[in-house]
C-alpha cells in the first residue's frame, strides 16, 4: 500500500510517477509554459543524507549555513562538500544579526553573550526560536555584550541561535563581521566558494564591505530580514550583475512590526528584483505529517504568481532525510503542474 503522500498526489503503489495527468479545470486549454521554479535546501556535509540530496537534480543548490559550524570545522566541511560534488554550494555569511556566542543558564537567571554589542532601553521583550519563545531582558552589561534575563525563556537557548529585539531604542554596535565570521569567509574563499548569502543586509555599506572581502565577480544573494533591510530595498538598492535579493522570511516575519504586512514586504522585494529568492516558512506542514497543508500549496502558488522563481527550504525541514524528501517531492510535483499552466 502506498504512503499517504503517494495516494494524495496520485502515485501508483509501485511507481514514483503520478497516475493522473488530466487537467483539474474543465475549460483547460494548453497554455504557454511558465518560467522554471528552482529550489534550494539547507544542509552541511556532515549530515548523513547530504550526498543523497546534494546530487539530486531536482535541486538548484545547497545553502551551507555558517551558524551551524565552528571556525575550526568549516574547512573540513567544505572539503567534504567538494568531494561529493553535485549542485552548486552557497555559503551563508552572518553579518549584523544578533546571535548567541555563549549561553549561561543559572537557577535564578539566564545570561547570554552576544556576537555584537548592543544598547537598548530595559526592561524589554526579546524574541527567540523564530517567534515561538520570548523573555524579558532585565539589563545589558559588559559593554553591551552580556544580556541578563530574570528566569529566561521557556526553552533552552544554545550557541549560534538568533534573537530579536524590536524596540526602537535598539542600537547594534561593532563591526559587521565578527572575527570568527571573517575567518569563515576567508576559509570559504580559499576553498573556492564563489556563491554567498549575506545575512541581515541593512545598507549599501554592508554590501560594499562584503564585496571588498569576497570580490566583485562572486554571486551574492542579499538576505532582507528586518525593517532596515526593507528600507534599503525601497530607497537604495539597484539591481547589478551577480547580486540579487532574498526575502528571508524566517526572521523577516518576526522583525516586521505588523505580521500581516509580510505580503507587502514580499511584493516590494520581488518588485525591486525579478530574480529575487524567497526562503523559509515553506512547506513546514510536512513536519506534522506527509501531506502538505492546503495553505502551503496555496502559498507556493501565490509566491509564484507574484513573480518568485527561486525558493529555499529552511533548516528545520532539512535536518531529517524523511522530512526533506517529502518537501522536495511535494514542491517538485507542484512545480511540474505550475510550469505547465495546470493551475
Amino acid at each position: 500500500m502506498g504512503s499517504l503522500l503517494d495516494r494524495f498526489l496520485g502515485r501508483s503503489r509501485n511507481s514514483s510517477k503520478t497516475t493522473h495527468t488530466y487537467p483539474l479545470r474543465p475549460d483547460f486549454r494548453a497554455p504557454s509554459a511558465r518560467p522554471r521554479l528552482d529550489l534550494m535546501v539547507t544542509m552541511w556535509p556532515s549530515f548523513p543524507h547530504f550526498a543523497k540530496f546534494a546530487t539530486d537534480k531536482r535541486l538548484s543548490g545547497v545553502r551551507l549555513n555558517t551558524a551551524m559550524v565552528k571556525v575550526d570545522e568549516i574547512g573540513g566541511e567544505l572539503k567534504k562538500a567538494a568531494a561529493i560534488g553535485g549542485v552548486p554550494f552557497w555559503v551563508d555569511v552572518k553579518g549584523r544579526q544578533l546571535r548567541v556566542v555563549e549561553s549561561r543558564p543559572y537557577k535564578d537567571r539566564l545570561e547570554l553573550i552576544l556576537n555584537h554589542p548592543i544598547k537598548v532601553q530595559t526592561p524589554v521583550e526579546v524574541i527567540f526560536k523564530a517567534g515561538e519563545d520570548w523573555s524579558v531582558l532585565k539589563e545589558v552589561v559588559d559593554h553591551g555584550y552580556r544580556l541578563v534575563f530574570d528566569g529566561g525563556p521557556e526553552y533552552m537557548i544554545h550557541e549560534g541561535e538568533s534573537l530579536h529585539i524590536r524596540h526602537p531604542s535598539l542600537e547594534v554596535g561593532g563591526d559587521q563581521f565578527s572575527e570568527a565570521e571573517l575567518e569563515k569567509i576567508s576559509v570559504s574563499r580559499k576553498a573556492g566558494i564563489t556563491k554567498f548569502f549575506l545575512s541581515y543586509v541593512q545598507s549599501q555599506r554592508d554590501v560594499d564591505e562584503f564585496r571588498g572581502l569576497v570580490g566583485k565577480d562572486v554571486e551574492v544573494i542579499l538576505k532582507i530580514e528586518d525593517a532596515k533591510g526593507l528600507q534599503y530595498v525601497s530607497e537604495v538598492f539597484r539591481k547589478t550583475p551577480n547580486t540579487s535579493l532574498m526575502a528571508a522570511r524566517g526572521d523577516l516575519y518576526v522583525e516586521i512590526e505588523r505580521p500581516h504586512r509580510i505580503t507587502e514586504a514580499l511584493r516590494l522585494i520581488i518588485g525591486k528584483d525579478p530574480e529575487a529568492s524567497v526562503g523559509s516558512r515553506i512547506l513546514l506542514s510536512v513536519v506534522q505529517g506527509p501531506v502538505p497543508s492546503c495553505a502551503d500549496f496555496l502559498e507556493l502558488a501565490w509566491l509564484a504568481d507574484i513573480g518568485y522563481r527561486n525558493f529555499l527550504l529552511c533548516d528545520e525541514l532539512c535536518l531529517k532525510s524523511s522530512l526533506l524528501s517529502c518537501a522536495i517531492d511535494a514542491f517538485d510535483l507542484f512545480r511540474q503542474d505550475y510550469q505547465l499552466g495546470n493551475m
